[in-house]
């Protein structure tokens, strides 16, 4: 289990696991199990911005939206602000997830289009009872909307009068509504034009520093993430691989999944050396995933039988720097 027991950390998970039942009918007894999150631990402080980075399928957003409840989870703690959110019933969950927001990858799907950006951030605030009068209401709405760079004079307009950076800004001022202390970031700039990407990024960065912020950064990019985070945790199948301070991932990746992730990223110099390590296959699937070691038949170093029957820990190999492989020093 990677980090010990942290009393100071503001999310802790667990041991989580997220598993889907496959059945061939609506009413079939269960064939198998998609094991989109297995046994995953790890810890995230206040104002800390952990990255979390992987390919497409690998886990990242069903992880991000079991931490939220969005998921429930088939096992496993959540620990935020003391409280473990699997145990919670329904009201004491909704006090606590006031605290606890998400960014959605899409800004055109994650936006009621029938609602005027007034009632989009505002319906928080509603729900929570945050505001005592419909003008306090609208206050509130004003300042959050002028907080992400938004003019509040667009209060009154609907979301397909807006852009796709315009949208995540009004996606980003709804998670603010409620004042949490911990936003769940799930691909929110993948969808964006790349002058737009760094507005948002740069916006939430601006935000953690003005309200004293976490986030959990989802992305596949290991450039936009080594920009915007403390620490980066690289998944892979359901698994944690890889977790350690960002620079020291982009530098120094001690897993062969991560040293592929990192030659795969775009350099601007011509004479760089850099090789690059092309993994051969697909990603296994989650329903029937690999014996041992799930990097194994991709991986370029795997050695047998070691690899193929025995599933690596997630070991510390230097102080905050932890991998799951048999061969990494």
């Amino acid at each position: 289990m990677p980090e010990p027991a942290d009393n100071s950390a503001l999310l802790q998970v667990r041991n989580l696991k997220v598993h889907f039942p496959v059945k061939p009918g609506l009413f079939s007894p269960v064939r198998s199990w998609v094991k989109a999150v297995d046994d995953v631990s790890f810890s995230i402080a206040p104002n800390e911005t952990l990255g979390l980075v992987g390919e497409s399928g690998c886990g990242k957003t069903t992880l991000g939206r079991a931490i939220v409840r969005l998921i429930p989870p088939t096992s496993g703690e959540i620990h935020f602000e003391g409280a473990d959110l699997t145990r919670l019933d329904q009201a004491e969950l909704r006090a606590r997830r006031r605290r606890l927001q998400m960014i959605f990858q899409d800004p055109y799907g994650s936006l009621n289009p029938r609602m005027t950006v007034e009632d989009l951030v505002g319906e928080a605030i509603d729900i929570h009872h945050l505001a005592s009068s419909r003008e306090e209401r609208r206050r509130r709405v004003s300042d959050l909307l002028e907080a992400v760079g938004l003019d509040p004079a667009y209060a009154r307009r609907y979301p397909h009068e807006f852009s796709g950076g315009q949208r995540q800004r009004i996606g980003i001022a709804r998670a603010l509504a409620v004042e949490p202390k911990l936003i769940v970031c799930d691909e929110p700039v993948s969808a964006l034009d790349v002058s737009i990407q760094a507005q948002i990024i740069n916006l939430l960065q601006d935000l953690q520093g003005s309200r004293g912020l976490a986030y959990l950064f989802i992305a596949h990019d290991l450039a936009v993430v080594g920009h915007i985070s403390r620490r980066i945790m690289v998944m892979y199948l359901g698994k944690i691989v890889e977790m350690a301070p960002a620079l020291t991932v982009v530098t120094t990746p001690k897993h062969p999944y991560t040293q592929a992730l990192i030659s795969a990223v775009p350099v601007l110099d011509a004479d760089s050396k850099r090789r690059r390590i092309v993994l051969s296959g697909d990603v296994p699937s989650p329903i029937h995933p690999p014996s041992g070691c799930p990097f194994h038949p991709r991986c370029p170093i795997a050695e047998t039988p070691r690899c193929q029957k025995e599933v690596p820990e997630l070991r510390e190999l230097a102080p905050g720097h932890w991998a799951a492989c048999h061969l990494a020093k």
